[in-house]
């Protein structure tokens, strides 16, 4: 659907104001805009940037058919201003972190330039895609390092929001997870899909074991038997050693059960050593249930031997903060920096057109985020808090890298868009380089982000001025 009329995934407000800037004679001035998000989610330490890929996609196709033509003219929109839009196409640049980098608040982490109707139309679509991603692959980093090198699944299709489901699997699979049930995601994106049996197959039967002995018959080499769906300690359990002695004689081996309701700690250690006294220490078992990274880690505490974990509602419905509140902000006018003053001081935008640079420790762990201006002639000594005057960091002799790198140039995606699994491998490689602090649970540490003296001094100077 998404790709048959990306024009129009958008709110009013941004071709209303289009048209304006249309028939204000303004269609060829330029505009710089910068995406980052304020408040790290999950009260979290940090957030793994995920949704690039899908955007980049969205960008080649940006057009207006005349289905979407015909639709916003019956809305009042002008005759000339929809010709414009007619032959319209995203013209200019875009520079972004890579997906599945590690991002911290207050970071630009992309870039739109380009003239002022382009730069403004996408912003909805960018937004929409951008932070529901993110905070999906920032939710199922945490479950990953909660469940260690467990293997971890997506189950969460069937609660997730509509359509979205099927940017959460994919999510979910660069912030760490090893695969996911939604098979139109796996088809579209190249994601493991695996899944089993529900209760129903089970209840379909005269009875349980009968239900495990004909799913074994035609998944020999793949069976996965739900064990809870009566008695899982008296019945359950004890059918599905029946069936892995009955595959072992045919030379096939159970590959394991799962649990999907009850105490998984409890239920989990009596599997296990039922299984271990049948001579099935190879089966291993899987739990499933309102899984999050909390309750993993409380079973994992608990000693409990759960091999594999199934998350679903609270993965992809991000369940205890809904929403990443990133926002697209104006930074640039004709080449003249802007930005917009709030009460709030930490709204108060950062004007300009901007470089990020990451620093390093010595070990190779991350250390601060610098921005500053594009502009700027000699080398950043120091960061500056942006917000509280006193903080400064001295980071002249420290290691560095830009995190900004351009991804499409005059319209056209300048690179190979990367898979989900791509994305995943470099956010492991990423998340190796953050130091344990800003990845606990409980009070993280927070990570350095500052800007430049050059910067700073603009933003103020800007402030004063317009405060006047």
């Amino acid at each position: 659907m998404l790709k048959n009329y990306p024009a129009i995934y958008t709110d009013f407000y941004e071709l209303t104001m289009a048209q304006g800037y249309y028939l204000s004679g303004r269609k060829n001035e330029t505009a710089v805009f910068d995406y980052f998000f304020r408040k790290i989610p999950f009260k979290g330490g940090y957030v793994v940037f995920a949704g690039l890929s899908d955007f980049l996609e969205i960008i080649k196709g940006y057009r207006f058919h005349q289905e979407e033509l015909h639709y916003l003219h019956t809305q009042g929109f002008k005759d000339s201003f929809l010709d414009y839009l007619k032959n319209f196409s995203f013209t200019g640049n875009i520079h972004s972190v890579k997906e599945g980098e590690i991002v911290f608040a207050s970071t630009p982490l992309l870039r739109i330039e380009g003239n002022i109707i382009e730069t403004q139309i996408i912003e909805t679509i960018l937004l929409n895609i951008i932070n529901f991603e993110s905070l999906i692959a920032t939710k199922a980093s945490r479950i990953r390092q909660a469940a260690g090198e467990r293997l971890v699944l997506d189950f969460g299709l069937r609660r997730s929001q509509g359509f979205g489901g099927i940017q959460a699997s994919k999510a979910a699979v660069i912030g760490g997870l090893d695969g996911s049930s939604n098979v139109y995601a796996g088809m579209e994106f190249g994601l493991n899909v695996s899944g089993t049996m529900a209760h129903s197959w089970i209840q379909s039967f005269p009875n349980e074991l009968a239900a495990f002995r004909t799913y074994a018959e035609h998944f020999p080499n793949n069976t996965i038997l739900l064990v809870d769906t009566y008695d899982t300690l008296e019945q359950g359990i004890p059918n599905a050693i029946t069936v892995a002695q009955e595959l072992k004689e045919k030379g096939y081996s159970l590959k394991a059960i799962r649990l999907d309701s009850g105490d998984l700690a409890y239920l989990s250690k009596k599997a296990r050593k039922k299984l271990d006294a049948a001579g099935f220490p190879h089966v291993k078992i899987a739990a499933s249930n309102q899984l999050d990274e909390y309750l993993i880690k409380s079973l994992l505490d608990q000693k409990a031997p759960i091999d594999i974990f199934g998350v679903g509602t609270k993965l992809v419905t991000a369940y205890d903060n809904p929403a990443l509140d990133g926002v697209y902000k104006l930074a640039s006018v004709n080449d003249k920096p802007t930005l917009k003053i709030s009460e709030n001081v930490e709204k108060i935008t950062l004007p300009g057109i901007k470089n990020v640079t990451r620093y390093f420790n010595e070990d190779g762990t991350f250390y601060a985020d610098g921005i500053s201006l594009q502009n700027e002639q000699k080398p950043v000594s120091h960061i500056e808090h942006p917000f509280l005057p006193t903080k400064k960091t001295k980071v002249i002799d420290l290691k560095s890298e830009p995190l900004l790198s351009k991804v499409v140039e005059n319209g056209e995606v300048i690179n190979d868009i990367c898979s989900a699994t791509k994305s995943r491998s470099y956010f492991r490689q990423q998340i190796e380089k953050l130091s344990p602090e800003y990845k606990r649970f409980d009070n993280p540490h927070v990570y350095k982000v500052g800007i430049s003296t050059e910067l700073k001094s603009l933003r103020d100077t800007m402030i004063q001025k317009n405060s006047k």
